[in-house]
């Protein structure tokens, strides 16, 4: 008896835990902008998607249930999908991790990047860089992180969109 149930147990466990996902086996950069609003992760990443998309970023991919999104590479001029090799300032893509923070909250890290250099012996994550805060596609990241808050943050906060820190 003591096996059987035993073996229940473990079966439950197993289940229970779906230890597979769709999202990227990287973390966002270091100085990705991040927000926090009082949303739960699989609404935050809906609300996150519609707002770049509602600004003509072209969201190609979005993972409520995993809590990130994705567009593929695009004219950081035009905001076109584009088949150009991504290589400078001009050709970029955009990942949004959604992270849930305190409780009945969400932090939303939103990473715009491109590759300044081709390098076949390295892998393509690894020839990534963030585009400046300065740059008009980092200032529009932060307007996007700006009106979610506005919209969905506390209340009592002001909203503000900060770089994450690295390292302890």
């Amino acid at each position: 008896m003591k096996l059987w149930l035993a073996a229940v147990v473990f079966l439950m466990a197993a289940t229970a835990c779906y230890p597979t996902t769709t999202r990227p086996p990287f973390e966002p950069g270091p100085a990705a902008p991040h927000a926090e609003v009082e949303l739960f992760v699989p609404q935050a990443t809906r609300e996150a998607a519609l707002a770049l998309n509602g600004d003509s970023i072209p969201v190609m991919r979005t993972e409520p249930k995993d809590g990130w999104l994705e567009t593929g590479w695009f004219d950081a001029r035009t905001l076109q999908p584009t088949t150009a090799r991504p290589l400078g300032e001009n050709v970029v893509k955009l990942r949004a991790w959604i992270e849930p923070s305190k409780p009945n909250y969400s932090m939303i890290t939103i990473e715009t990047v491109y590759r300044p250099l081709v390098d076949p012996s390295r892998d393509e994550r690894s020839l990534e860089r963030q585009v400046s805060d300065s740059s008009p596609m980092g200032l529009k990241v932060q307007a996007i992180l700006k009106h979610l808050t506005a919209a969905f943050g506390d209340s009592t906060a002001t909203p503000t969109v900060t770089p994450k820190k690295s390292g302890p």
